[in-house]
């Protein structure tokens, strides 16, 4: 299988987006796969400030298997769901541009031994930053390939170390109607909520992203943290999170608060399970043209598909 490759790497040896996208050029030219972190240029696009803080613990980069060509960094940060600011994609860059993300404060609490109050410049002095290039596919059909930057949520979990009760993870977005204008309409029960198992939580691949292409996360993207699952359908990835929470019970999530039978608890990636208006088995990769078979858990089966081992994916969808 196609995997994707994760790679730790500090801040100073991101790839700016053009010399990182000739690199992968020349690489799959010359026919050679897993070098991408011993091939990284230093320095971050000019005029682009680093992340503030980054762990004093980088690892060595450490890559597995090749990657798709990403999405360029304008079609990522101009065509966006994120309704907390507007209904239309292309809008809500225009909008979240004088988004307030500093200072922030991130909650971690519920059912753990250690629960805390973390801000951005605590996690980006904990955690070493990686680079993880992943499939997204979004619930209405379309995808990109994105590159992040961020950290484990597995790490994050370590620190706070959940009690034996807990048993699903909680996710809370920001609400502050007065920035983020779409939270005065009353068609959805804001703040934004989302769940998972734990032990999905605890994946390798579970992330919690603070940039992409070596640059903090833009604010349409969902500054400054968000979560980042895979092999789920997009709107899994909660945006701008405020607050995580252990719990024993399965959380409610905003979008199956208001059509349960649209959208299910899991919301993993599933050709052969149609949404209710349409179906999932293609997608249209944007910047490509036609469509393209939608893969079981978005491509990821190997490192997923044991979490769901005897369930009924067509009820559990």
């Amino acid at each position: 299988m196609d995997k994707f490759r994760s790679i730790r790497v500090d801040a100073a040896e991101i790839t700016p987006e053009q010399v990182y996208l000739n690199r992968r050029m020349f690489m799959k030219a010359a026919g050679v796969t897993g070098l991408a972190g011993l091939l990284a240029a230093c320095g971050l696009q000019p005029g682009a400030e680093p992340p503030a803080g980054q762990a004093e613990n980088q690892t060595a980069p450490d890559t597995t298997g090749t990657a798709e060509e990403p999405n360029t960094f304008e079609e990522i940060t101009n065509f966006n769901n994120f309704y907390e600011f507007s209904t239309d994609k292309t809008e809500v860059a225009g909008l979240a541009k004088d988004f307030k993300t500093s200072p922030w404060n991130l909650y971690v609490s519920g059912l753990v031994e250690n629960p805390a109050t973390y801000t951005m410049e605590d996690l980006n002095k904990m955690f070493s930053m990686e680079e993880r290039i992943y499939r997204m596919r979004c619930v209405e059909g379309w995808s990109m390939v994105i590159p992040w930057l961020g950290f484990s949520l597995a790490g994050l979990l370590e620190k706070v170390k959940p009690l034996p009760g807990a048993k699903f993870v909680r996710f809370i977005s920001i609400f502050d109607p007065e920035q983020m204008i779409g939270q005065n309409s009353r068609s959805y029960p804001w703040p934004y909520t989302e769940g998972l198992r734990l032990d999905e939580a605890k994946n390798q691949l579970t992330l919690l992203a603070t940039g992409l292409y070596g640059r903090p996360m833009p604010n349409q993207n969902g500054a400054p943290i968000r979560l980042v699952v895979p092999w789920k359908y997009g709107f899994k990835s909660i945006k701008s999170i405020v607050k995580i929470e252990l719990v024993d019970y399965q959380p409610e999530t905003l979008w199956s608060s208001i059509a349960p039978n649209e959208y299910g608890f899991y919301s993993n990636v599933n050709p052969d399970v149609s949404h209710p208006r349409w179906s999932q088995a293609s997608e249209r990769r944007i910047g490509e043209a036609g469509r393209r078979p939608t893969l079981m858990f978005n491509g990821y089966s190997d490192e997923v598909a044991y979490l769901y081992e005897g369930m009924d994916l067509q009820e559990n969808y």
